[in-house]
């Protein structure tokens, strides 16, 4: 693909700093460069990959000290003519030099243009593109790493290995066809079964991490939960270190959901502490706080369920329960507040049932260092499936139609079908897997995608 225009943007974030970078991309890069750029050297002349320190003007108006750094296509990020002004950071500075630059003759940039460029060049399939805003919104450590290791290829070459082996079966399926007249066979219908299998698996094996992905891309959800006055706001501030929740005896002081962030060993814990959960709410306010309460729950990845042990240790069980079998498929916590009340709590308390229980004291800050700890493994538990990197929700369709396509192709062979009707679906899975990577894609895709991307990358 070869861009008639040059495009432009800043590339850093917008703001004061040290530094901001603007970048100039496409077929006339240097000629427009070099309209706004002083230096030892004419940019169109300087060999790739260089760094060229000078002066940058608007017509006769110096704007800024700069560097110039020159990347020759193909060997670039976008595949085409790159230039990056390196400017002192601020709005004025950055603004100035765009406006120079589109002046000169460039345009400005959409949402994503530059890695839309390098997708339609042939610098980054959609598997990578997508790593690149993971990388850029990255939650966690894990998170970052994951879409580093999709950003170099990781994904892409796992899905290129499925493609091979779908081809080469797809090849020998229409190749047999070729014979059919002639009574020869050229492949074991078993063999295939158990190749086809095996492809099977891992494509809904990557398609059920999408779980995991999400808690890795945006953090792990934990909804805090109980009666009123169980301690949760109190156990918010005392796990964030700071006063961000309103601490009262009366109940029902909580009406809304509020969410901090606490990141523990590398993973990033959405903590949101809701409205106390009771059958009787003393108005609407608190009602509706009630039914916001159980939305969050809905989203949460583990739920806490915070019982006052001055009550007495079973006092929450009712709720747990009812939680359980409303919300099914979240995790669950149930710790003990208040031990301080306690004349002699108990070092440990049991399972309640395969839910794993913890005793703290809110106010005194007794069990939150084991609290953190058992937040930060739980977390990692859930977020283990992640390999090769991060699937998406588009990524995750994908791969289980592929999945389907290869279930059906398996039973056509199990029940003897003609080659013919066994191909097509292993045709289908592979049309799946293109579109995952970009070598099967339409406009529209290619909008939603680069849609998630700022300006200037």
């Amino acid at each position: 693909m070869i861009s008639k225009d040059t495009i432009c943007a800043v590339a850093t974030p917008p703001g004061i700093g040290g530094i901001a970078i603007v970048r100039l991309s496409g077929p006339d890069a240097f000629a427009i460069a070099d309209r706004c750029f002083r230096g030892k050297a004419a940019l169109a002349t300087v060999p790739t990959h260089t760094i060229h320190y000078g002066k940058f003007y608007d017509g006769p108006q110096l704007i800024d000290t700069v560097t110039a750094s020159v990347f020759r296509a193909p060997h670039s990020y976008t595949g085409e003519d790159v230039v990056e002004f390196g400017c002192h950071g601020g709005p004025l500075v950055t603004q100035q030099i765009l406006n120079a630059l589109i002046t000169a003759g460039a345009r400005h940039a959409e949402p994503g243009e530059f890695t839309k460029r390098a997708f339609l060049n042939g610098k980054l399939d959609l598997t990578q593109v997508e790593a690149v805003a993971d990388l850029i919104h990255a939650q966690t450590i894990p998170g970052a790493q994951a879409a580093a290791r999709q950003l170099v290829g990781g994904l892409t070459r796992r899905l290129q290995q499925l493609r091979q082996q779908l081809i080469d079966i797809a090849g020998l399926l229409e190749l047999e066809l070729d014979f059919a007249e002639e009574d020869i066979e050229l492949i074991d219908r078993e063999t295939v079964i158990q190749q086809l299998n095996a492809v099977h698996h891992i494509c809904s094996e990557l398609a059920d991490s999408v779980v995991a992905a999400e808690i890795l891309r945006g953090g792990y959800v934990v909804g805090i939960v109980g009666y009123p006055n169980a301690g949760k706001s109190s156990l918010l501030n005392a796990l964030l270190g700071k006063q961000r929740a309103i601490v009262s005896d009366l109940p029902g002081t909580t009406r809304d959901y509020i969410e901090e962030v606490l990141f523990l060993d590398g993973m990033s814990i959405k903590l949101v502490d809701t409205a106390g959960l009771r059958d009787k709410p003393a108005d609407r306010i608190e009602l509706e706080g009630i039914e916001l309460a159980h939305s969050i729950l809905q989203q949460s990845n583990l739920v806490l369920v915070l019982n006052d042990a001055s009550l007495g240790f079973d006092h929450s069980n009712s709720l747990l329960a009812a939680l359980q079998q409303r919300y099914p498929q979240s995790r669950y916590l149930l710790v003990h507040n208040k031990l301080d009340l306690i004349p002699d709590p108990p070092s440990a308390f049991p399972s309640n049932g395969s839910v794993q229980t913890l005793g703290i004291s809110a106010r005194t800050g007794q069990g939150l260092g084991q609290l953190k700890r058992t937040l930060a493994t739980i977390a990692k538990e859930d977020s283990q499936r992640v390999t090769d990197g991060l699937i998406n929700e588009r990524q995750a369709t994908l791969l289980a139609a592929a999945a389907r396509s290869l279930a059906a192709a398996i039973d056509a062979l199990r029940a003897g079908l003609s080659n013919e009707f066994v191909a097509v679906e292993v045709r289908e899975a592979l049309n799946a897997i293109g579109k995952i990577t970009g070598e099967v894609y339409t406009d529209e895709v290619l909008q939603a995608i680069f849609s998630r991307f700022c300006i200037g990358k």
